[in-house]
């Protein structure tokens, strides 16, 4: 954090309270100017990650006279998860496929771009979509995960790259999605991986050199070659079987925040390889450190305690979700908490001096727990699906994923986007540890009919304003679909968010009364940040819709009627910008002309073999929802006919389509191909039935 002068009168005093609350003035606070330029340097704001800016030049009384500053194209139509860094009037802001580009944050042209060149055949290799959650700046340099797993330092001034180390470890999936954190000279970073095979790890590189400074693992490795600490040889005790051939999971794909006081990073871990426990630890045990949050030393990475959310996690509920540290009154007396409302439904309330469990109550439909006890362990339900199909809430996209909260001191409320939403889970007992697929252990059959069933219909999606201390709901306003928008707290009684159906909307944060909304020309999931320059107070949000949900989801992501198109906006008062045009949703699926005759028996096949390969990009049951990935009921003849080469020779892997002839045989590709017309003949005959 950077002090203004002593020189500094009643200016430089204002600015220190903002760094102090969460913006950090640039150089140019080392004047007499009366509205000193306030940046956004890191990722939540500042280390605590609170995503609360004190800038109050918009309030409830004039964000009505918001107009678009300015806006960016990405230049892709795949979502788009970044929170953009302000620093000495320069945006950075990250891309699909890891691209950094810095823009003049007064007018968004662009300065300089650089491009990690990830290999398109990643693509496969990647849980949710080719997306980046963003960038950190220390000294000027700016710090880039990529998703081929590397960690890149390039010049902020010039984006010449300085260093680019491999984060990666032989033999699994590993990726970043995730943005870094500059601790104490230190990169902090983690990997995705698990629901391919991975064992999960986070490490901390020299900024200056790109030195790998420690890496500390989450789950045991295999017992024969020793464990790295006595920490990992306790968790171990925790493990039956022979996990360790997966990996075991517990990669740290997004949460990282750290209290320099305590000198304590926090660390969220993520979902066990494969999800279903009794898989991979077929004896049972709370599988530490899985779906738990770490306190470690930054400097060794050494853990100093930990606290797991879901013991022996079952459900994909991992504990990557956004950690908020804020000082609370709880009980009469003050506390150092940190707060969490992870994937399984619950928010958390933890002293983040020592783990020491607070509170955790539903903040939504929860199935799988009734309550969390006194010591702070989760009440399983009946939710044994090793032999029956059961139907779990929440589902793996979880109760709240990645799209960050925010916290307002003067409400003491934290926001955050909420689904309820179930999923189907069912064993499979043939499951065995494939590299370079997915490894869920789950059935996938179950999915055949993903979306028809009443508990499906039965969902909805909101945002929440959630009381802390109390552990209660205070108000929520409903969202059309999953997956909006990350929030940001500002002034006074102010709230921002994106939403999943292509607006940015502010709120009164004490109440939730809609007060201003702007169209954005496609879906909203990250989270804004404002800053102040020449005066003038900006908010800004990177936009994108795709991703998880916007793939996976089906009909559900088709409601917010948004298709892809990257872009960065940015509104200050008075702004008379155009709001660039969004690309406009599909029209009804054409009866497909291509020839292929199938059997019931084939069609069967490849209906599995979709839902093994495809279903995570292409949508359940070849139902797209408006990602940059191709709905394939749309596929033309021209396309059909050149079907084999493109899964089993790799025609379109230069365009982020890979290859699959390491899995798929010449029969399964004609038997997936025949699924995927069949599911266009029955859209296009339910579209003119409709009609």
């Amino acid at each position: 954090m950077r002090l203004v002068r002593r020189s500094v009168l009643l200016a430089g005093l204002a600015c220190l309270v903002h760094a102090l609350l969460g913006c950090q003035p640039s150089p140019r606070a080392e004047s007499d100017a009366p509205s000193p330029d306030v940046e956004w340097r890191r990722h939540g704001g500042t280390h605590a990650e609170r995503r609360y800016s004190p800038l109050d030049q918009i309030t409830a009384d004039n964000v009505d006279a918001l107009g678009l500053a300015w806006s960016f194209d990405l230049m892709s139509d795949r979502g788009v998860e970044a929170t953009p860094l302000v620093v000495d009037g320069r945006m950075f802001v990250t891309a699909p496929w890891s691209v950094l580009h810095a823009l003049d944050a007064r007018t968004g042209e662009r300065l300089w771009s650089y491009d990690p060149e990830v290999p398109r055949r990643m693509a496969r290799d990647i849980c949710c979509g080719v997306v980046n959650r963003g960038a950190a700046y220390e000294d000027g340099r700016v710090f880039l995960g990529t998703l081929d797993g590397r960690l890149v330092a390039v010049d902020a001034a010039s984006g010449d790259v300085l260093w680019d180390v491999d984060t990666r470890e032989p033999g699994w999936s590993y990726t970043i999605t995730g943005a870094p954190r500059v601790v104490e000279g230190l990169v902090v970073i983690g990997n995705a991986g698990a629901d391919l095979g991975a064992r999960g790890y986070v490490s901390a590189y020299h900024a200056a050199t790109g030195a790998l400074a420690w890496r500390t693992y989450t789950v045991p490795g295999n017992p024969r070659d020793g464990f790295e600490t006595a920490a990992l040889a306790r968790a171990a005790e925790t493990w039956t079987g022979e996990w360790w051939k997966a990996g075991g999971g517990g990669t740290v794909w997004d949460a990282l925040a750290y209290d320099p006081e305590l000198r304590l990073l926090y660390v969220g871990t993520g979902n066990g390889t494969p999800h279903v426990r009794w898989l991979r630890s077929p004896d049972g045990g709370d599988n530490l450190y899985l779906s738990s949050i770490l306190a470690l030393r930054p400097d060794t990475g050494e853990l100093v305690w930990h606290y797991q959310t879901t013991p022996g996690d079952t459900w994909d509920y991992t504990a990557t979700q956004h950690i908020l540290l804020a000082d609370l009154e709880i009980d009469g007396r003050p506390r150092k908490v940190l707060m969490q409302a992870p994937k399984n439904g619950f928010f958390f309330v933890i002293d983040r001096t020592n783990g020491e469990f607070i509170s955790a109550e539903k903040f939504t439909e929860v199935t799988w727990a009734s309550h969390v006890d006194e010591n702070g362990r989760p009440v399983e339900t009946d939710t044994d699906y090793r032999e029956v199909a059961k139907f779990v809430r929440p589902s793996p996209y979880g109760a709240h994923s990645w799209p960050p909260m925010s916290f307002h001191p003067n409400t003491g409320l934290v926001y955050f986007p909420v689904r309820n939403m179930g999923s189907v889970y069912k064993m499979n007992p043939d499951w065995d540890y494939r590299p370079g697929t997915w490894n869920t252990g789950i059935d996938m059959a179950v999915y055949e009919n993903f979306g028809s069933s009443d508990d499906y219909e039965r969902w909805e999606a909101f945002l929440l304003a959630w009381d802390p201390v109390a552990q209660k709901e205070v108000w929520r306003v409903p969202h059309i679909t999953a997956f909006n928008g990350g929030t940001l707290s500002t002034g006074d009684d102010l709230l921002f968010e994106g939403s999943a159906d292509g607006r940015f909307v502010a709120y009164r944060a004490s109440t939730g009364e809609k007060l201003w909304e702007s169209p954005v020309g496609t879906g909203v999931m990250a989270a804004p940040i404002t800053y102040r320059l020449d005066g003038e107070q900006y908010v800004a949000v990177a936009a994108g819709w795709g991703a998880s949900f916007a793939m996976s989801g089906g009909e559900a992501a088709r409601l917010a009627k948004v298709r892809g198109g990257a872009r960065v906006l940015a509104w200050k008062l008075g702004g008379d910008a155009e709001v660039p045009p969004g690309r406009p949703p599909l029209g009804p699926v054409p009866a497909p002309t291509f020839a292929l005759e199938s059997t019931q028996e084939e069609l069967r096949l490849g209906a599995l073999r979709y839902q093994e390969h495809c279903s995570a990009c292409h949508g359940p049951g070849a139902v797209g929802g408006g990602s940059g990935v191709p709905d394939l009921r749309y596929t033309n003849e021209a396309t059909h006919a050149l079907f084999p080469k493109i899964l089993l020779e790799g025609l379109l892997e230069p365009a982020g389509m890979p290859r699959f002839d390491d899995f798929l045989s010449e029969q399964e590709v004609r038997s997936i191909q025949a699924f995927i017309l069949e599911q266009a003949r029955r859209a296009s005959a339910n579209a003119h039935t409709t009609d």
